[in-house]
């Protein structure tokens, strides 16, 4: 272990790095079960295909997490990423008003895309074009990517990570309909039946942050984890004793065989360059072009911010093995169209990991490893309750807005961009989007102030692609 991860040069050992990729697998281990269900109309496409897909997710979130451990030796992991999966249902969901093929058909012709995508990626990634995109970021920018990213850690915490159904409709929020509502009246005339859960949930959520802080100032690396665990199992204990359900209900029936002959007959290996052909060219140039964009500067703005958190950075705000660990989620992309699942990406809840201790590929092998025993123990990974991610998100948030520090706030080039990218990412959604907005205010302020001179030729570039993207693209 010490020859291949480098472990007393990174000041960790092993405990701390399983330990850690134990903690990342907890923080998006959501995904698992999240991915297929976005992909697949949450099953409406039908088992065979969810089942696929639920295996591509397993499986090319290890290969990335491989590559990233052997090749980079960081402790990012990586899967299908948010958003982007989203975006790919809705496009399946257009080819298949463009085309007239059936769903099934027409997701097969979408991995044509992503395949793509994942071999551009490959070669620009080879060829260090990505590194130089990285490198082309003002620091200004760069240094306020973590904090970005904090926001937007704290906002899928308190917001968007527990969504709630009632008779009532839904999804209700934490932050947009719990606490929005000014009176426990309010609130339950809101979300109806859903009330008590949500009343569950809040609870949990602030046991589990506040529980994550005592842990760290007492000196635990675990801390993270140990919040999680025990915020789960108040949630279970609240379901049991005050909701009056089994927690642990899901077990019962549960398959733990791992569904290959699905997966086999759907996603492996199911590219459908025919079908693909007919989408139209114009129409598959400007979703590669999408796709590569939201990607590049996601995966850029994680790898960033969390490197910057866990002090990965050099002086001059750059991380040591870029090409590598961007060639990472390349592969993965690839190993995801050939398997069955949209693009991966590197994950922003690696930042749990990160703060849990974890500084080499040995954490990403641990979390790697974890989600390819997915494909059998599914079940028991989908017990951890949003609610405990929760808390470990909220608290990673609080840390990297700690990274404003090393903003110049007295330079209006440095401030604006990121002011804008600190509210960017949270509504969005979007790191890459974030970015985007900041450096096209890095670009403005710079050349109306008379010093173009300080903007690099491919800032301008990525600017303009950016301004394409929101207003002409869109």
């Amino acid at each position: 272990m010490e020859k291949i991860f480098k472990l007393k040069e990174n000041g960790t050992t092993v405990r701390t790095e399983i330990m850690a990729g134990l903690t990342t697998f907890m923080t998006m281990a959501y995904i698992i079960a999240l991915n297929p269900n976005l992909l697949t109309n949450f099953g409406a496409e039908g088992m065979e295909l969810w089942n696929g897909v639920f295996m591509a997710t397993c499986i090319a979130s290890f290969i990335g997490m491989l590559v990233m451990a052997f090749l980079a030796n960081k402790p990012f992991a990586l899967a299908p990423g948010m958003g982007l999966n989203s975006f790919f249902a809705v496009v399946v969901t257009n080819i298949v008003a463009i085309t007239g093929m059936s769903y099934t058909r027409s997701f097969q012709a979408g991995l044509v895309i992503i395949f793509i995508e994942g071999i551009v990626f490959i070669v620009l990634s080879i060829f260090n074009v990505r590194e130089q995109i990285v490198e082309a970021i003002p620091l200004g920018v760069r240094l306020g990517i973590s904090p970005g990213i904090g926001l937007m850690l704290m906002n899928i915490g308190f917001g968007s990570n527990v969504g709630l159904y009632s008779e009532n409709g839904g999804p209700f929020y934490a932050m947009g309909t719990f606490f929005a509502s000014l009176t426990a009246g309010v609130a339950k005339d809101t979300m109806g039946s859903a009330y008590p859960t949500m009343v569950l949930t809040v609870i949990t959520m602030f046991v589990g942050l506040f529980a994550i802080i005592v842990f760290a100032q007492k000196g635990f690396r675990s801390a993270v984890l140990l919040g999680m665990l025990l915020s789960s199992v108040v949630y279970w204990a609240g379901e049991w004793l005050f909701l009056g359900t089994n927690p642990f209900a899901s077990l019962q029936g549960a398959s733990f065989a791992p569904p290959f002959a699905d997966m086999a007959s759907t996603t492996l290996f199911k590219l459908d360059f025919a079908g693909f052909a007919e989408i139209g060219w114009f129409t598959v140039i400007t979703l590669i072009i999408t796709f590569c964009m939201i990607d590049m500067f996601d995966t850029i703005g994680t790898l960033v911010g969390t490197a910057s958190r866990a002090g990965m950075l050099d002086k001059d705000g750059k991380m040591p093995q870029m090409k590598e660990a961007l060639l990472a989620d390349a592969v993965g992309t690839v190993a995801g169209s050939l398997t069955g699942t949209s693009t991966v990406t590197t994950f922003v809840e690696s930042a749990s990991g990160v703060e849990a201790g974890g500084r080499t590929g040995l954490t990403a092998l641990t979390t790697g490893l974890l989600f390819l025993a997915c494909i059998f123990i599914a079940p028991i990974a989908a017990l951890i309750p949003a609610a405990a991610t929760s808390s470990a998100l909220i608290y990673v948030g609080i840390l990297m807005i700690g990274g404003l520090k090393n903003i110049d706030f007295n330079d209006i080039s440095q401030i604006v961009p990121v002011a804008i990218m600190l509210i960017a990412m949270p509504i969005s959604g979007s790191i890459g989007h974030g970015i985007g907005l900041a450096l096209i205010a890095y670009t403005v302020i710079k050349v109306f102030t008379g010093k173009a001179k300080d903007v690099s030729l491919i800032t301008f570039i990525i600017s303009a692609l950016f301004l394409v993207k929101f207003f002409v693209v869109a």
